[in-house]
């Protein structure tokens, strides 16, 4: 018997364990906290996403101590976060989500808000990359395969998340209407989003020549395509252009999306209900993109030199 239980403690050290398992394995109770967070976040309604995130960190947090985050001090806690901003720098992204996921532990467990002596998060300000329309007809162009290009067409012709387009069932496109029928997107909320002109001919082609069975666009065995598989068709395309922006995905295009709309006149509000945006404030980011009144007002270099002074070549400026 015991030659066996050494065995089995030499097999769980061949198998190759996430921080999550490591931490439910290693630090008695965790399993007990981790399975409290999964219900509070599903209860919530928050994504799966956010569980791994919480519960990846608090397991870093855990593991370094050998001790449940509920046991710690305050000023363990404070030298925790000191040596995380101090290591993990540039990036603030795991600082960050263990003050969430300690925030968290204090919902769960009915600590006071400032059990912790948690710091305030100062939230960043990012503007995200937007394609141009020239950069967006390059994306098409260099796509070889249909599917690909649908994908692409969905995400900016609609401004649909990857998820979305993955999840888009035959079902829910209607040519005749010429409408698609997003359902259960982002915070459980489902939407109609107008096809255009364009789509309908592509997706009735495409219908017609692929023959998927259940999701519009199939992955292997006629599964849902994957997120990689859907990003790497992005990235594949944008190697054959001359994009040089960075950070571009199939988000990129629903950020284009937006901004477009907003360049052609849409009113914000409208542009709120396409998104399918819980809060206006999260749509009046694209006003920092594509504010009309920006777009109209001339550079100051213009009016530096007169006519005569632009007809010769301008000077080396800053």
């Amino acid at each position: 018997m015991q030659k066996k239980s050494t065995n089995e403690k030499h097999n769980l050290k061949d198998v190759k364990l996430t921080i999550i398992q490591q931490a439910c394995v290693t630090i008695p109770g965790f399993s007990e906290l981790y399975n409290n967070l999964e219900r509070f976040l599903n209860v919530n309604g928050k994504s799966k996403s956010a569980l791994v995130n919480y519960a990846r960190h608090l397991a870093h947090l855990a593991l370094y101590y050998q001790i449940l985050p509920t046991q710690l001090q305050p000023e363990q806690v404070l030298d925790y976060l000191h040596m995380v901003k101090t290591n993990k720098a540039p990036s603030l992204t795991f600082f960050k989500f263990t003050v969430y996921g300690l925030r968290v532990v204090c919902k769960i467990y009915d600590l006071p808000y400032k059990h912790f002596e948690l710091p305030a998060l100062q939230p960043s300000f990012k503007l995200p990359a937007v394609l141009n329309k020239t950069e967006v007809k390059q994306l098409f162009k260099a796509c070889t395969l249909l599917k690909h290009r649908l994908l692409i067409g969905l995400c900016y012709g609609c401004g649909l998340r990857c998820g979305e387009v993955r999840n888009l069932r035959i079902g829910d496109i209607d040519l005749e209407r010429g409408l698609l029928h997003v359902r259960q997107g982002k915070n459980r909320k489902d939407r109609i989003l107008p096809l255009g002109r364009l789509l309908p001919r592509g997706i009735k082609t495409y219908l017609e020549t692929a023959k998927p069975k259940t999701f519009l666009l199939e992955g292997l065995k006629g599964r849902q395509y994957s997120s990689r598989g859907s990003q790497w068709a992005l990235q594949q395309a944008l190697k054959k252009t001359t994009i040089k922006k960075q950070h571009v995905s199939l988000h990129t295009l629903r950020h284009s999306y937006a901004t477009h709309l907003l360049e052609n006149g849409v009113n914000i509000l409208t542009i709120k209900e396409l998104l399918g945006h819980s809060h206006i404030y999260t749509t009046m980011t694209y006003l920092h993109l594509a504010n009309p009144v920006f777009i109209a007002t001339a550079s100051p270099l213009d009016t530096l030199y007169n006519q005569i002074e632009v007809a010769e070549p301008i000077p080396v400026y800053p």
